[in-house]
């Protein structure tokens, strides 16, 4: 059996069907966490993260919300807290990601990334809060290096995560010193299936370390920040360096 800091506690990972939402719950089922796994369209999904939490040695039950609909994202945290006796972690993982030219921004585009991407994971956070402050627990965000160095073509995405970035310095104040709230920033990550190999050759070129991240690297620093009970406020980058080469002036 697991131990330490964050074994047997309860974690409300969204988004953990699949790609780094899906490694960050595994992860803390490793640490000994029991997991509910939030998904939206594929139950199946969710159930073989489920059984992947369960191997590592944690436990997981999957829940189901639209985190679009104001409601349903309040919802999804009571049932997490029901079915799992409490709540000691939240991480608002789930986000879109679109690639949409300044020119085609329009109503859609925006109003669909700040609406999953930082209404929703305010709405978990302040929803959340009470169960949290009463555990000592902590809030995770999943914010995007695109905020320091902004990605072109991603305006309504940068700028929701550059949102997500102000309300987690923001809560960490709000809601110390019962509840932490911290932030990883990813890099080049799993990168998105619209990006052509020579776009990620010239991403990977630049990196420091000389090869883009994993989904485990991401979670690995969630657990971390989970676990480091003097650290709130923070934002910690997951990018082998890119945001430090990219103000590099000289060399």
């Amino acid at each position: 059996m697991a131990s330490g800091p964050l074994a047997g506690k309860a974690a409300l990972v969204t988004g953990a069907g699949k790609r780094v939402g899906r490694a960050i719950a595994i992860a803390l089922g490793r640490a000994g966490m029991n997991v509910a796994v939030h998904y939206r369209t594929d139950p199946g999904e969710a159930a073989a993260t489920c059984r992947e939490v369960e191997a590592a040695g944690g436990t997981a039950i999957a829940l189901r919300a639209d985190l679009s609909d104001r409601a349903a994202a309040r919802t999804l945290v009571d049932e997490a807290a029901r079915e799992l006796g409490g709540l000691h972690l939240l991480v608002p993982s789930a986000a879109g990601y679109e690639r949409v030219a300044w020119d085609a921004v329009d109503d859609h585009a925006w109003d669909a990334m700040l609406a999953v991407n930082l209404t929703a994971p305010f709405l978990l956070a302040q929803r959340a809060a009470p169960l949290l402050a009463a555990s000592s627990g902590s809030i995770v965000f999943i914010t995007c290096t695109s905020v320091t160095t902004p990605y072109r073509n991603h305006l309504p995405y940068v700028v929701s995560k550059g949102g997500l970035r102000t309300l987690m310095r923001t809560l960490s104040l709000e809601l110390s010193p019962s509840v932490r709230v911290n932030a990883v920033a990813p890099g080049t990550v799993l990168p998105p299936a619209d990006l052509t190999q020579e776009e990620l050759e010239r991403v990977t070129k630049r990196i420091p370390l000389g090869h883009i991240g994993t989904a485990e690297d991401v979670a690995d620093a969630v657990v971390y920040l989970a676990s480091a009970p003097f650290v709130t406020g923070q934002e910690l980058s997951v990018d082998g360096g890119r945001t430090v080469a990219a103000f590099e002036t000289f060399g």
